[in-house]
């Protein structure tokens, strides 16, 4: 069958028996906390929870299951930021096959260890998706490996696009499907099977502002390389999107968001402290689009696409997040170099509960220690109200705060 056959409903449906041989039920997870923020009800699609942390096991499984025996003994090679290579990966090793990944060499180390785990060989190569790419192919031919492309394949699509299916299931008058683009492998299954199921189904798909390059391939009416891209959605940071799913995506996909990097971070911080649950930067991608919907009171089902995250990445995101809600800050005085100053100031910050965290005193901030010197304060707060709160308090006491930046 040839692959201009699949994107069909008879694929789906056949995709979606096929790929429950290997995936987690991830039904879909209301969250009160996002719909009282957005004025929708949200849903969450939580495929950060799969075997793999993601949701890539699905096309790579039902890909590899459409293979001949032929193709499969070849070897099968992939390049990927770390979640296609843990599906192929996973999947290989299901079906008995040797699977190589070529790897960005900037890939988290629990995305490296965790393909290798699964009895992968690996190979980093290059500090972006494209680069891999590249080495991949150039493998492939070398060493007649059969190649299974991320995301600019039909059959991987229609594996991934049963994601739609499940929502459609629990959701049935579902009225707007979030998801992540990086290539738009994803974007297009899902957009395909939720318009074949219910074409007033809006599906938008949501993409790092770093790293948009299917919203510019959309503008110019044609696929377009970005000539660089600067973001910390590592699983969606693609240069060039798919030219085979590219038109699918033309006429299925609704909008596109794009969202800042800072807007992930808070969107971290959520997801932990509301949901105790670990996104990934681009799994994220869809939560903080939320706020981004013009539209209120729709049902909204954003697709977390993924939840691989090590835990140096996640301590940064953490502490950043905090800084961003104003739950630590860092503030710079100036007080004369006499016994009870320092008292004074702690003082009026604990009267006001807040929590200092480190101190930094600089007593050669000007030639003259006894007239003044610095003192820097980082402190915990519940928030910005109670940020403000102790800021005037500070200025009150005649210490004339100033806010500079924090550095845990």
């Amino acid at each position: 069958m040839s692959r201009e056959e699949m994107l069909t409903l008879e694929k789906f449906e056949e995709a979606s028996e096929i790929v429950r041989k290997v995936t987690a039920e991830t039904s879909l997870i209301y969250s009160e906390y996002l719909s009282q923020m957005t004025g929708n009800r949200v849903y969450l699609k939580p495929e950060n929870m799969q075997v793999t942390g993601a949701y890539k096991i699905r096309g790579a499984y039902y890909k590899i299951s459409t293979m001949s025996q032929e193709e499969r003994d070849r070897g099968l090679i992939t390049s990927s930021a770390g979640n296609h290579a843990q599906g192929v990966a996973y999947a290989a090793r299901a079906f008995g096959c040797k699977a190589v990944i070529v790897m960005p060499t900037t890939t988290p180390l629990i995305k490296i260890e965790r393909t290798r785990s699964y009895g992968a060989e690996v190979v980093l190569y290059g500090d972006v998706y494209d680069d891999a790419y590249h080495r991949a192919l150039e493998l492939a031919k070398e060493n007649g490996y059969t190649f299974i492309h991320p995301f600019d394949d039909l059959t991987v699509a229609t594996g991934q696009g049963t994601i739609a299916m499940e929502i459609v299931k629990d959701l049935p008058a579902v009225d707007i499907i979030l998801v992540p683009i990086g290539g738009g492998g994803l974007a297009t299954g899902v957009s395909t099977l939720a318009k074949l199921l219910n074409p007033k189904i809006r599906v938008i798909g949501v993409e790092p502002a770093g790293a948009n390059c299917m919203q510019e391939s959309i503008k110019q009416g044609e696929v377009v390389e970005l000539p660089s891209i600067n973001t910390i959605a590592d699983g969606t940071a693609v240069k060039r999107p798919g030219e085979k799913i590219f038109p699918y995506i033309q006429q299925n996909l609704d909008d596109i968001i794009t969202v800042e990097d800072h807007e992930l971070v808070v969107a971290f911080l959520d997801m932990v402290e509301n949901h105790k649950m670990i996104v990934e930067n681009s799994g994220l991608l869809t939560v903080a689009a939320l706020k981004h919907l013009e539209e209120k009171g729709k049902r909204v089902a954003a697709v977390m696409s993924g939840g691989n995250m090590d835990v140096i990445t996640m301590s940064s995101v953490v502490q950043n997040g905090l800084i961003a809600r104003d739950r630590i800050f860092t503030v710079s005085t100036l007080l004369p170099d006499r016994p009870g100053e320092l008292v004074r100031v702690s003082t009026v910050i604990a009267e006001l509960k807040g929590n200092v965290i480190k101190l930094e005193h600089n007593q050669f901030y000007s030639t003259n220690r006894s007239a003044e010197v610095e003192l820097r304060i980082t402190m915990e707060a519940y928030g910005t109200a109670h940020k403000q709160s102790i800021l005037e308090a500070l200025d009150k006491a005649g210490f004339r705060p100033q806010i500079v930046r924090t550095t845990l």
